[in-house]
């Protein structure tokens, strides 16, 4: 008998954006439970529905709130676009802020909705497979149980994670990353082929939300001249509000308008410069004001248009620099890689990880754990409470490590006066002759 035949009911939930192979791992996952004689339940649209569970007024009905997965519902589809049971940003712990938010009815009101409606579906443990808010997310209900009268129900909680942006502790790559990397890598080459055609810059802003990792991976990818994310911005490029740092968007631009004038020494009279979205999060209040928040507290980067603020910037510069125009243009590149065909690496790794939560479950007993790969796609699981600070119950976003290999490699691809040599560091003025 394996360790988790208790085991018998499991429900799969996707949330927050989408990721390419998000279908390899759902299906993977779901025949691994199947293929061994147990039910699988798919969520629609993550926590949506879950959260508003009543025994009376709000039951959840099957095809409408959820479907019970089947062999035909789950095979060849790894390379399918999309999701098959749809994902959503609701939160049923926005309210927590720290371990003692637990112990509170009204903060938890959500969480103990979740919690009963699971058990009203009968369903015994609960695959997450989302970001580091999913995650999050996906601790609370584990915590949350832990909290409970002795001899109630206990529903077994595995995460997998998923995001395009690779900003995973605990992980080296998530599923979705390289799919997208590789897809707006594409376009930059387009774009870096027009601009070569029209001697013009594009300056191109990527998802990646608070890390560099799919801003710096499509510039490598796309030979992009120039990447600049959080992980960049030093004292050179940054002012003091309200005593904490914020870029300074025209020490940014004049930075960006330096690399112009190195590249039209060298005859070169186009160019792609890429941004990380995060860096929106550094900009002075002003540029804020307006940009509102998700479910999850975070800003709606996609309507600060970060690229388009820094395009016309740096555009003002060039010309009070150089008395000469220069066609700069923005683009934002992101939403429309999220559904794209996934990578084949990204659906071995997602597969990967669908199997792990069926092992984790079932052949370790564990509860309370991410599933994660390293090397050659080899399965081990983290515990929650060593991605979560115990204090405040929040994950922690991992950015690139300034100075590592990863960090190097872009710095010496892209073009600089001596770009061999340099790293982020004070401007050197070119002379506004050039």
């Amino acid at each position: 008998m394996l360790k988790g035949d208790s085991v018998k009911r499991v429900g799969i939930l996707f949330s927050g954006g989408p990721a390419p192979s998000a279908n390899a791992v759902i299906s993977a996952a779901a025949i691994s439970f199947l293929e061994d004689g147990r039910e699988v339940v798919g969520f629609f649209h993550g926590y949506s529905n879950l959260q508003e569970y009543h025994p009376i007024t709000h039951r959840l009905l099957e095809h409408e709130h959820y479907r019970i997965l089947k062999d035909d519902d789950i095979r060849g589809i790894r390379n399918t676009r999309g999701i098959i049971i749809g994902t959503a940003r609701a939160n049923p712990g926005r309210d927590i802020n720290g371990p003692e938010d637990l112990q509170d009815e009204g903060k938890t009101e959500r969480l103990r909705c979740v919690y009963n409606a699971l058990v009203d579906l009968r369903i015994d443990a609960l695959i997450s497979i989302g970001g580091d808010d999913t995650l999050k997310t996906a601790n609370f209900l584990y915590e949350f149980q832990k909290l409970l009268p002795e001899g109630a129900k206990r529903i077994k909680i595995v995460h997998l994670p998923k995001t395009i942006d690779n900003d995973y502790n605990g992980i080296d790559f998530t599923f979705g990353f390289f799919t997208a990397v590789d897809f707006m890598a594409k376009e930059v080459q387009n774009l870096r082929a027009d601009a070569m055609a029209t001697s013009a810059y594009f300056i191109v802003e990527t998802m990646g939300r608070k890390a560099g990792w799919l801003s710096y991976g499509v510039g490598i990818a796309g030979e992009a001249n120039l990447i600049v994310s959080v992980e960049d911005v030093q004292d050179i490029l940054t002012i003091e509000e309200d005593g904490a740092k914020k870029i300074d968007p025209e020490a940014c631009a004049d930075w960006i308008v330096d690399l112009i004038l190195a590249r039209t020494k060298r005859k070169k009279h186009y160019g792609v410069v890429v941004l990380a979205e995060g860096l929106a999060e550094l900009l002075p209040n002003t540029y804020l004001q307006d940009a509102g928040r998700d479910p999850h507290g975070h800003l709606s980067l996609s309507n600060i248009d970060l690229g388009k603020l820094m395009a016309n910037i740096i555009a003002k510069r060039y010309i009070e620099r150089t008395g000469k125009k220069k066609k700069i243009s923005s683009v934002q590149l992101g939403y429309e890689s999220r559904c794209s065909p996934p990578h084949a690496f990204d659906v071995m790794l997602g597969s990967q990880l669908g199997i792990g939560a069926y092992r984790a479950l079932v052949e370790e007993d564990l509860d309370g754990h991410m599933v994660s790969v390293s090397g050659q796609l080899n399965l081990h699981y983290v515990a929650f409470k060593s991605l979560v600070d115990p204090h405040t119950l929040k994950t922690d976003i991992r950015l690139i490590r300034r100075g590592s290999d990863f960090h190097r490699l872009a710095r010496f691809l892209e073009t600089r006066t001596d770009f061999r040599a340099w790293t982020p560091g004070p401007r050197k003025e070119e002379s506004s002759k050039i």
